[in-house]
């Protein structure tokens, strides 16, 4: 599953970051990996922005970030409860 397709308050733990689209290169994944998305690393989507859709505020540690979607579709989790 993809950070993106998180519903709001749902919880996750990252399990890897990838490339979504050939636009989005490896500074991209770099800077994911510098803001905390780890593999391991707990995630909270907690709401999108006007009409469900961009930014996407997530909680990825202790940290709030907001998201483009194409960011957090490079994002795959893995849902807990």
């Amino acid at each position: 599953m993809l950070l993106a397709d998180l519903p709001n308050g749902a919880r996750a733990t990252v399990t890897r970051v990838v490339s979504a689209s050939a636009e989005l290169n490896a500074d991209l994944l770099r800077r994911l990996g510098e803001l905390g998305f780890l593999p391991g690393e707990p995630v909270q989507a907690l709401r999108r922005g006007p009409g469900g859709r961009e930014p996407l505020a997530v909680l990825v540690g202790e940290t709030m970030l907001a998201l483009r979607l194409s960011e957090a579709r490079c994002v795959e989790v893995v849902t807990t409860s």
